[in-house]
């Protein structure tokens, strides 16, 4: 229960779904403290107050350097350094072949793949020597799934980095590995892919009938494999991705 005692950690996107999962599971696992950073500065505000006293909101978005640079100086005033980043914002959004924007484009790699690079850029003074990132990338970057082109690919791209910045960062022994989630229960189900009751309900349905283990996932087990590899118990994983999935992409 206190595989993370008196560690810092610093999760993007923690207003919700995954990202506030995992802040919690963090902070109940014994870190001293967790940075929360998220758009929304109400919502991200309300999560740090649920949470406690070890949760520090710090509102910004990971596609303006200017707010990452910000987030970075705010840590640093502490004197803390993180010993966990996990590099979890993002954005999930239809698209359709042949009436795909340059707009709807730019929106889903900015936030997915360039936002993810430089949040890492930027919070490597801050982190410690022997630290653990960890990138939320999706099994999406594994399969073909319809309409979803830019969000498939931009997952890949996370799941790339995992592997090129374990190699980068070894000199300063950072391990860095990509959970890769099946479908889970987060708002993005509605708010991202526009799903209505009926529709998550027919999603359900399908995954019962065609994953192992016939269910969506919630983010609590998602958090819990989050927190897998950014622990000791995960020493000597590096550069891999660990599919979070029922069996979705496995079978």
């Amino acid at each position: 229960m206190n595989a993370f005692d008196q560690r810092c950690a610093l999760v993007t996107g923690a207003s919700s779904g995954i990202g506030l999962a995992t802040a919690q599971a963090l902070l109940a696992h014994g870190a001293r403290r967790v940075y929360l950073v998220g758009r929304n500065a109400d919502r991200l505000h309300s999560a740090a107050h649920a949470l406690g006293a070890g949760a520090v909101a710090l509102p910004g978005d990971v596609t303006n350097l200017a707010d990452l640079e910000r987030i970075r100086e705010a840590i640093a005033a502490r004197g803390d350094r993180l010993d966990v980043l996990f590099a979890n914002a993002g954005v999930a959004v239809n698209n359709h072949m042949g009436a795909t924007t340059v707009a709807e484009y730019a929106s889903i790699f900015e936030t997915n793949v360039m936002g993810v690079f430089f949040t890492v850029q930027a919070m490597l003074p801050v982190l410690a020597d022997g630290a653990s990132i960890v990138l939320n990338a999706s099994v999406a970057g594994l399969k073909g799934m319809p309409n979803l082109s830019l969000y498939n690919a931009s997952k890949a791209a996370v799941r790339s980095f995992a592997r090129s910045w374990s190699v980068d960062l070894k000199p300063r022994a950072i391990r860095v590995n990509a959970i890769s989630p099946g479908v889970t229960h987060t708002p993005i189900l509605e708010h991202g892919l526009g799903m209505n009751a009926q529709a998550v309900v027919s999603l359900q349905e399908m995954l019962a009938a065609t994953t192992p283990s016939g269910r969506m996932a919630q983010a609590e087990e998602i958090a819990a494999a989050v927190l897998f590899l950014a622990s000791h118990a995960a020493s000597y994983v590096n550069g891999a991705e660990l599919c979070v999935d029922g069996g979705l992409a496995q079978v």
